[in-house]
């Protein structure tokens, strides 16, 4: 017999929940709706933010037309990451790093100097764990080894939560930061799940509409075969019912 999937979450008073993102518009695409569902249900999430988001790209097209996304586009991110932010219900803390940018060409350019992936790891990963012993997570919510998607900084947000989660607990590991506290689990988002695209592309088919997955999945599936790229690697062991909370989900990505 199949297991019932519950449709909602129990009181979850007193948990505390930290969320890991690499840039602004991470926490509403990655998660979003999980975290307004926990909020929903008593707990307290945080979502630390890693950089700036200063070198990111101009995707929407009206934003290319503001002086300011050309000026100051870490300024209007943390403008828009406010929204985000209240659309969800969560806390916030921005972790200062600047945005590593995502490099192209072959061979690849070096990282600029000074940003997030750069840096030493114990660098970039004490103010996670200020925050750790600060805010005492039971859970910490981040990407797998290969950052979601092989971006720099969301790889070195998997390596500084982990190092965060291995470190935080141990009096003689970074002792200056605050006093011990050990995180219970981390769980990792597995925002490019081959199932997850399997499931809506059947779901479109057998409702009788047309599906836009057909291509994505073919590449996941590949990826999947060949342990390359965006799939994710790891089996799915926790599903959380948020649909109830999607429309949080899509203000959080339309603040950005």
């Amino acid at each position: 017999m199949e297991e019932a999937v519950p449709t909602s979450l129990p009181d979850s008073s007193g948990l505390r929940i930290l969320a890991v993102h690499a840039h602004p518009d991470d926490e509403a695409s990655k998660g979003a709706a999980m975290m307004a569902a926990y909020v929903a249900a008593g707990a307290d999430v945080l979502v630390a933010t890693c950089t700036g988001g200063e070198r990111g790209d101009i995707l929407v097209a009206e934003a290319t037309e503001l002086a300011r996304a050309h000026r100051d586009l870490g300024g209007l991110r943390r403008e828009e990451m406010a929204r985000s932010v209240a659309a969800l219900g969560v806390q916030h803390r921005w972790l200062g790093f600047v945005d590593s940018g995502l490099p192209e060409g072959d061979p690849l350019p070096p990282l600029p100097f000074g940003a997030f992936a750069a840096q030493p790891l114990q660098t970039t990963a004490a103010p996670l764990v200020r925050l750790v012993r600060s805010f005492k997570p039971h859970v910490i919510v981040t990407y797998d080894e290969n950052g979601g998607y092989p971006h720099p900084d969301h790889i070195r947000t998997h390596e500084v939560s982990m190092e965060a989660f291995r470190a935080s607990g141990l009096a003689a590991e970074y002792p200056e930061l605050g006093e011990p506290w050990t995180v219970s689990k981390v769980y990792y988002d597995r925002g490019f799940a081959p199932e997850k695209f399997r499931a809506w592309h059947q779901g479109l088919l057998d409702a009788g509409l047309e599906s836009p997955f057909q291509d994505r999945l073919e590449w996941l599936e590949e990826e999947e075969r060949t342990g390359t790229g965006r799939a994710a690697r790891h089996e799915t062991t926790t599903r959380i019912p948020v649909a109830d909370f999607m429309d949080r989900r899509d203000a959080a990505l339309l603040a950005h």
